[in-house]
């Protein structure tokens, strides 16, 4: 656990940096990144100022701390663990087929070449303990022609005009997702932020001549997140109901998919007297909630719908055939 003044002293360094990057900022906002009060702000700023850092608040409207202009800090002193994480955050594979590897290559060499000596193998040190393998398994195939140009219009902040399944649009790409080896383009068509497949656009033109104003308000990460959320829950078109026992229960989030997990807890019921309960859970198709509830065995029973207590009373008769078992006391309990 780092002491106090190691804390403080990284603090300020962010402190400095944040201003280096962002031109001003108030103390509002330097409290809220540093997850610190304003008075510690004021503090550090004072301190930052009589160590020789040229940091001046600009007073008035719009005003708030600065850095004397053309001052910039070397990011120097960083330890082996921190400069071994620097080249662990490289995606490889997806840089080359953004067409971006050459330039990535360079900027690590020119990286590297300012380590401190003891940590001048920290690349290497790194690739040998660490690889990120992108892709799913199974999902071979080309990198789809349009990503090297709309990675083109992403980096430029280009308008493009391209055909996506024999339509024509014109989009304001704003960023590009690699999610188990597919690429998808978050980008803006008309007043609504959408999401396409790469591999689906052709005849992508980029307008290296215009340039589109980004709204500064989109966060791509959290954009991608709930547009995954909406689409995972969108897949979720059935309800089967079960009842599990204890360790049913138990293994139910490990079991059911992610996004109707909330939705499974929300309905769990009173226990009965083996301390069983009743679950509603959302599924895909009843084809799909018929393999994944074989994962739970014997610790669950299938209520509804009937097809599916059917094809699961099937399979046990089938089982005990397999096993020779001597006979089945009955195929529905109920």
């Amino acid at each position: 656990m780092p002491y106090p003044s190691e804390m403080r002293a990284a603090r300020l360094l962010s402190l400095v940096l944040l201003l280096q990057t962002r031109g001003g900022m108030t103390a509002g906002q330097l409290a809220e990144e540093l997850a610190v009060c304003e008075r510690t702000v004021h503090r550090d700023v004072l301190a930052l100022s009589e160590a020789g850092v040229p940091v001046y608040s600009d007073r008035g409207r719009g005003g708030g701390y600065r850095l004397l202009d053309g001052y910039r800090t070397r990011l120097t002193g960083l330890d082996r663990a921190e400069a071994e994480a620097l080249f662990l955050s490289g995606v490889p594979g997806a840089l080359r087929e953004m067409g971006l590897h050459e330039v990535a290559t360079a900027a690590r060499l020119k990286a590297a070449a300012a380590l401190p000596p003891g940590s001048r193998d920290a690349p290497r040190s790194a690739a040998q303990r660490f690889h990120l393998d992108a892709p799913g398994w199974f999902a071979g195939g080309d990198t789809p022609a349009a990503l090297a140009p709309l990675a083109r219009a992403v980096w430029g902040d280009h308008p493009v005009s391209t055909r996506y399944r024999e339509a024509n649009r014109e989009l304001e790409p704003y960023g590009l997702v690699l999610k188990a080896g597919v690429w998808y383009l978050a980008a803006k068509s008309g007043e609504r932020f959408l999401v396409y497949r790469v591999d689906r656009f052709t005849d992508v033109e980029v307008h290296d001549d215009r340039h589109f104003t980004r709204d500064p308000d989109l966060d791509l990460a959290a954009f991608w997140a709930e547009r995954a959320a909406q689409f995972a829950k969108s897949l979720l078109t059935c309800r089967v109901t079960v009842n599990l026992s204890p360790s049913g229960l138990r293994a139910l989030p490990s079991i059911a998919d992610p996004a109707a997990l909330p939705v499974a807890l929300a309905s769990v019921g009173e226990p009965d007297e083996r301390g069983w309960v009743t679950v509603s859970l959302p599924v895909e198709t009843v084809e799909v909630a018929f393999h994944q509830l074989l994962r739970f065995g014997p610790e669950a029973e299938v209520l509804a719908p009937a097809e599916l207590r059917d094809r699961f009373a099937d399979t046990a008769r089938r089982l005990c055939a397999v096993y020779g078992v001597p006979g089945l006391a009955t195929a529905d309990r109920r």
